[in-house]
């Protein structure tokens, strides 16, 4: 009798080995739930995929990825998982199938939306948006579409995204007596440029702009299970929380967000980077970016006009996407977590390294993450907590670029009008040893928030410093000469 039950137990062992593709297997601390696509590998790419599935699994054990991920080579998806929950209460498991926001990756699709309309002749970049929208002051005169796309126009931000509706942010320009600076001369990221671009689509194509993006590029691309503005509590739809586990409320008043699940990620970026969506003459008018600023695309490297990379991060209310295509590498990586850790990069990094065959080192915990809460309730305390960890808890928090993370800290607090707070933490950034053109970055954010004070001078000595520090600083140069121009 022992014999048997032994004899049933082997043989129950070897089904589940058998089976354990298809199946959810458990690790430390976290569910991973694999593809249900069977991938031919041949036996260096299996022993690539272990690599890259070992990666993860670290990635996940350490609280630093809760999502799906996607790697694919030479057009061919190698590795799908997707690990963790749905949901703050661990209720749901996440799958292959759940639409996530994708945060300012968004701006993407309104942004070729804008090329497609130039494509069939309805728009010139150089022209004024005032043609198309003519209820605006006269400041729109001076704008042009080529400003909103690059975030060159001058308009300057009035809030967080999260407090402004539609109409709101139209009665902000309406009411908006000047621009922060002469378009071109200056970059501000700004969701007001994005609202702007949709509005253009709208009046233009006679469409809604969701149903614009639906018939000229999700359908076209087979992006069937992506919608703009998919409720954030819908059944499809992964909900995000914190590192405590308390679900995030979706914090965003403007609409026109896309929300998709990751294999529709990877369809976006393939055919858009492929040219088949927009030419590849609009794409590298798309792609270009004020110095030091990012463009409608992200972050994008060319070789001799041919793209050899395209990166975008992104997020929003705890959740965060992004996606590397090299196409000269023909490798693709696109993860969508709805549990910000601010990691994805690292992971990409070791997941490059993997493919490269390298060493490779899984990130840790976030700095930034672990100490924006505590400084807003409480700088000093904060500041305290801050040096507690980088003297005792380096083996736990990733202090590899502690600048950013510090710079990272200050803009928080910049973004919920704590000034004095923020500019105490960027001087905290300037004691650090680190590249120029991070110093510079951190002088020029001192210089916006004593231009929120209404500081002047202070904010003028201060972008004159970070020009001192990086001299090809553009945003710098061109808010000095703003000021030149006001004397």
């Amino acid at each position: 009798m022992c014999k048997k039950k032994k004899l049933l137990f082997a043989l129950s062992l070897t089904c589940w080995m058998l089976s354990s593709t298809y199946a959810q297997v458990r690790t430390p601390d976290k569910l991973v739930r694999t593809s249900n696509k069977q991938v031919r590998t041949s036996n260096n790419q299996a022993g690539t995929v272990n690599k890259i599935d070992s990666v993860m699994r670290l990635a996940s054990k350490r609280g630093i990825f809760n999502g799906n991920i996607l790697v694919a080579v030479r057009g061919k998806i190698i590795y799908e998982r997707s690990f963790g929950y749905a949901d703050g209460g661990r209720q749901r498991l996440l799958s292959p199938e759940m639409r996530f926001d994708i945060g300012s990756i968004s701006k993407e699709f309104n942004g070729t939306g804008i090329m497609i309309l130039k494509e069939r002749g309805l728009l010139d970049l150089d022209d004024p948006i005032e043609k198309y929208l003519p209820g605006l002051p006269q400041w729109s005169q001076q704008v042009k579409i080529r400003n909103l796309i690059n975030y060159t126009s001058g308009i300057p931000l009035f809030a967080p995204t999260a407090t402004e509706t539609d109409s709101l942010i139209w009665q902000n320009l309406t009411g908006l007596k000047k621009l922060e600076f002469d378009p071109g001369t200056a970059y501000i990221y700004n969701h007001y440029n994005v609202y702007l671009q949709m509005r253009i689509i709208e009046k233009l194509s006679g469409l809604s702009y969701a149903s614009f993006i639906k018939q000229n590029i999700l359908v076209p691309c087979g992006m069937m299970s992506s919608m703009i503005d998919y409720p954030a509590d819908g059944l499809k739809m992964a909900r995000a929380f914190d590192s405590e586990f308390r679900e995030t409320p979706y914090a965003q008043g403007m609409t026109g967000w896309i929300r998709l699940p990751i294999m529709d990620l990877f369809s976006w970026v393939t055919n858009l980077d492929s040219y088949k969506i927009i030419s590849h003459e609009s794409y590298l008018e798309l792609a270009s970016n004020f110095p030091g600023g990012e463009s409608s695309l992200g972050k994008t490297e060319f070789q001799d006009t041919q793209l050899s990379s395209h990166q975008h991060q992104g997020s929003n209310s705890n959740y965060e996407a992004l996606f590397y295509n090299s196409p000269k590498d023909s490798i693709v990586i696109v993860m969508m977590t709805n549990n910000q850790q601010l990691k994805v990069h690292g992971i990409k990094s070791a997941l490059l390294g993997v493919l490269n065959g390298e060493t490779v080192t899984v990130p840790k915990k976030s700095v930034y993450l672990e100490v924006r809460e505590k400084m807003l309730a409480d700088l000093q305390k904060g500041l305290v907590y801050y040096k507690v960890l980088k003297d005792h808890h380096q083996d736990q928090y990733d202090f590899s670029f502690e600048i950013g993370d510090v710079i990272s800290t200050g803009k928080y607090l910049q973004r919920r009008k704590k000034f004095n707070d923020a500019i105490s933490v960027f001087k905290q950034a300037l004691m650090l040893r680190a590249k120029p053109q991070d110093l510079s970055y951190a002088y020029e954010l001192i210089a916006e928030c004593y231009l929120k004070l209404d500081l002047k001078e202070l904010a003028a000595a201060n972008y004159q410093k970070a020009l001192e520090m990086d001299p090809n600083n553009k945003n710098a140069e061109g808010m000095l000469a703003a000021f030149k121009k006001l004397d």
